[in-house]
């Protein structure tokens, strides 16, 4: 692996961990930025894995939460219904994922004007709904009705095109279903955990033919990278999205889409 390779790796690892917690579409960023400094993993695989490298630094900063949920679940109905409401709002991810992991992986992957678009529309809608959002009558993401996170889970779906955001879709539709601002990024954090694991697993296993130990040198740079970047906003994002709300990240979506196009106009 060269140098220039490594510095890649570590940048692209960076603004994985910078994006996966806010509603900008780390993939799209990974994307676009992949594409102009000329980086290419097999299957796109790299891309995907090293978002596991932000998930754990979720496990990490709810570490003791996590541990009291699932420790309490045996005796406690709220526990047992958090750890339900994830599950449910992770099930579409796995079918949609599964029955079109090929299109979005060949197609929509490998469009970067798309990603663009969908990053300028994104934002539009995300400034919209962050303005004309219900009152709010959940304030705690680990008391979501179940219905509620199934229908979240459906909404998260739309982010399997590059460029939407998992994150801002999953927030989009918390909001919308009447979740403040932050408790719609605290369940977005939660419903990351077996999203992002559940892509890592199987992306592996469809790119197991095309990985060699170049790849993997990438991967682990980038995952750390990711990890290190990652933690930093968990513990930063819950904060200033409570007292600014999200229109930050909608007009960011904004000019750096319009910035891609214009990119992709002038090569």
């Amino acid at each position: 692996m060269t140098d220039s390779t490594t510095l890649t790796a570590l940048f692209l690892g960076l603004v994985e961990g910078l994006t996966e917690f806010i509603p900008v579409s780390s993939t799209g960023h990974l994307l676009l930025a992949a594409h102009f400094l000329g980086f290419e993993s097999a299957g796109k695989t790299f891309e995907v894995v090293i978002q596991l490298g932000a998930v754990l630094a979720v496990v990490v900063a709810y570490f003791g939460k996590l541990v009291s949920v699932f420790g309490t679940a045996h005796k406690s109905a709220a526990s047992r219904r958090f750890i339900l409401s994830v599950l449910v709002a992770f099930l579409p991810a796995v079918v949609i994922g599964i029955l079109a992991h090929d299109l979005i992986k060949k197609v929509l992957f490998e469009t970067p004007s798309l990603i663009a678009i969908m990053l300028i529309l994104g934002g539009v809608v995300l400034i919209y709904v962050d303005r004309i959002a219900p009152e709010p009558r959940f304030k705690d993401a680990m008391k979501f009705p179940v219905p509620m996170a199934f229908l979240i889970g459906v909404i998260q779906c739309l982010a399997m095109i590059p460029g939407v955001s998992r994150s801002g879709a999953t927030i989009v539709g918390a909001l919308m279903l009447g979740s403040d601002r932050r408790a719609a990024a605290e369940f977005s954090f939660f419903l990351s955990m077996p999203t992002m694991l559940g892509a890592f697993v199987y992306d592996l296993y469809k790119n197991r033919d095309v990985l060699d130990a170049t790849a993997l040198n990438e991967i682990v740079l980038g995952f750390v990278m990711a990890f290190i970047a990652g933690l930093l906003v968990v513990r930063w994002v819950l904060g200033y999205v409570s007292r600014n709300g999200f229109a930050l990240f909608g007009w960011w979506r904004i000019i750096v889409g319009f910035a891609a196009l214009a990119g992709l106009w002038l090569v």
